[in-house]
């Protein structure tokens, strides 16, 4: 009997399958070798900048039918094992899990890494200052909700560098045991997730009560097991507790996305697209933010966010959250920062690190 054209294309792909799982090996082969030398050298085993010019690279070398996002996609997987095959990579983020931010770094890291709940934003720093974890993925800021003060606070005052950054699209679901979005009477979720979804409730959900919990992610371990209860939360939470998400995107603004960094020691070198985040202060003098902010403009540099954040122990006094284009590295940039030292009565340097997909 002859094979039909089905099985054809099967075979062909089975060879195609033998063929990437021997180079899948092959790479991997050689990330051991990698990592032995970053050992030697005394190298961090994961190198956001290395990773930003290996994406960049693979987009480049990408003609279809794949979109880029897949590409990125199955390769942060890759390189997350490769990684692992090294040393394994731990990772501290604000718990519990399931959370948006355990999702932004898994999404970052990728599934081999090793993910550590804390309790709160401080402890995630107080963990990776005392050596506890390798990295931290913390939240500063919201498109709808705007800075993190926690993480501001923070920044001011550790020894720690930004390296580098995840944008992450808030889409929010409406999980539970139940399978029937009839059964549901209660809803519980962090008050944040309830306010963002209020016109749908409203209009699909009317009669349900709704209950605040410390968090998404707890409010999807309330409803387990729980036939007449919902919760909102993420496709995460509704796959980390085994319950059916009955409806997806529910959120009443579709553009709803969390700016969150990646916090280390070191410092990340430079690529081709890279952002630079700073703190200053000046005195108490006409025009002294103007006269700041002149060694940037003078230069072209732009600034993609400026942010004034009070000094917590001297009242009406304000720091200045900054956020460029450029790399530290840059000759313009170094030159605008010494000139800027000269003008402010306090300035530190949080990071330079890639620009993220998804942001300015």
């Amino acid at each position: 009997m002859m094979k039909s054209r089905l099985e054809k294309f099967r075979e062909s792909m089975k060879e195609k399958d033998r063929e990437i799982i021997r180079l899948l090996n092959e790479r991997s082969r050689i990330s051991v070798r990698i990592g032995e030398v970053k050992g030697r050298e005394g190298l961090d085993v994961y190198d956001p900048s290395q990773e930003a010019r290996v994406y960049g690279y693979l987009q480049e070398l990408n003609c279809g039918p794949l979109p880029p996002e897949a590409i990125t996609a199955i390769f942060r997987e890759i390189i997350s094992a490769s990684r692992d095959l090294q040393k394994p990579t731990t990772i501290a983020f604000l718990g519990p899990n399931a959370s948006f931010s355990h999702l932004a770094a898994q999404l970052h890291f990728g599934q081999s890494s090793r993910f550590v709940p804390q309790p709160g934003i401080a402890h995630v720093f107080d963990e990776v200052e005392r050596g506890s974890v390798d990295w931290g993925v913390v939240p500063v800021e919201n498109s709808q909700e705007g800075s993190v003060n926690i993480t501001l606070d923070r920044l001011v005052l550790t020894p720690l560098k930004i390296r580098a950054e995840i944008y992450l699209r808030i889409s929010q679901c409406l999980i539970s045991a139940a399978k029937d979005l009839k059964s549901i009477k209660k809803i519980y979720s962090h008050p944040q997730a309830l306010a963002q979804c209020r016109t749908w409730l409203k209009a699909n959900l009317p009669g349900c009560m709704l209950y605040e919990a410390e968090s998404t992610a707890a409010a999807a371990q309330i409803v387990r097991g729980k036939k007449t209860e919902g919760a909102i939360g993420s496709y995460l939470a509704a796959t980390t507790n085994g319950l059916h998400i009955l409806a997806e995107g529910i959120e009443d603004n579709t553009s709803n996305t969390t700016r969150f960094l990646v916090i280390g020691n070191g410092a990340s070198s430079a690529t081709v697209n890279d952002k630079t985040s700073l703190i200053f202060a000046t005195s108490h003098s006409p025009g002294s933010l103007h006269l700041a902010l002149s060694p940037f403009a003078c230069r072209r540099i732009n600034l993609i966010k400026i942010e004034s954040h009070p000094v917590k122990e001297r009242l009406w006094e304000y720091l200045f959250f900054v956020d460029i284009v450029g790399h530290i590295e840059e000759k313009e940039v170094t030159n605008c920062l010494e000139e800027l030292q000269a003008k402010t009565t306090f300035l530190k340097i949080l990071g330079s690190y890639p620009r993220a997909e998804g942001g300015l």
